[in-house]
């Protein structure tokens, strides 16, 4: 099916990046209490006044987000780590509107639903990353064989690498290049599974690459 997104204004969404950061800082407080706290920061289209929405599905619009625990490199063990994040934020989410997290490879999702009509409102897929002795982000996956899952550490490309191609992008005056590209590529995307970030790397990349 082909896709119509097109970008969802500042002023709709908002209010409900509000509600959500608030819901975060509640996990982040939870959380300090027993085990770790972490830092979180939007990334790709959710940090760039780019979030998308389909107008011809039943799938609302996302965030994107990195959470970064404040432990060592090898403190708690994957299934550890992104089990403990997982139930905090399940603790919570009836409490602001949200399912229970569902597990995808890289990321954690949560998401608001409106059952009566079969739609998702938004949702939200959170990246666990750490950073080893050598300053290199990892993320947490989640990898599934049959109806088993393994955890494990998988290494990011380079982030300063992409920002320095935006900055680059943007010096040339080809942001509209890259909000193009990134909404075609969203048309387009065949995959259910393929997440927004990395078709927003992927467009930033396109851009780069072709000028």
């Amino acid at each position: 099916m082909q896709h119509d997104f097109h970008y969802v204004s500042k002023r709709e969404y908002s209010p409900v990046k509000e509600h959500l950061w608030n819901m975060i800082h509640e996990v982040q407080k939870d959380l300090r209490k027993d085990y770790f706290t972490f830092q979180f920061v939007p990334v790709g289209s959710s940090s760039r006044n780019m979030i998308t929405r389909d107008k011809k599905s039943n799938v609302g619009y996302d965030f994107d987000i990195n959470l970064y625990p404040n432990v060592g490199f090898d403190e708690y063990s994957p299934k550890e780590l992104r089990t403990i994040i997982t139930k905090a934020f399940n603790k919570l989410a009836a409490k602001y509107g949200y399912s229970p997290c569902e597990d995808s490879t890289r990321v954690i999702t949560l998401k608001v639903k409106d059952r009566e009509n079969s739609k998702i409102l938004h949702s939200c897929d959170m990246a666990i990353v750490l950073y080893d002795e050598y300053e290199a982000p990892w993320y947490i996956q989640c990898r599934k064989n049959g109806d088993k899952k393994y955890y494990e550490k998988q290494l990011m490309p380079d982030p300063d690498e992409l920002e320095e191609k935006i900055a680059w992008i943007k010096n040339n005056d080809l942001w509209d290049e890259v909000k193009n590209m990134y909404k075609n590529l969203k048309n387009h995307n065949t995959n259910p599974d393929r997440k927004s970030r990395s078709m927003f790397a992927e467009a930033i990349n396109n851009i780069y690459n072709e000028y």
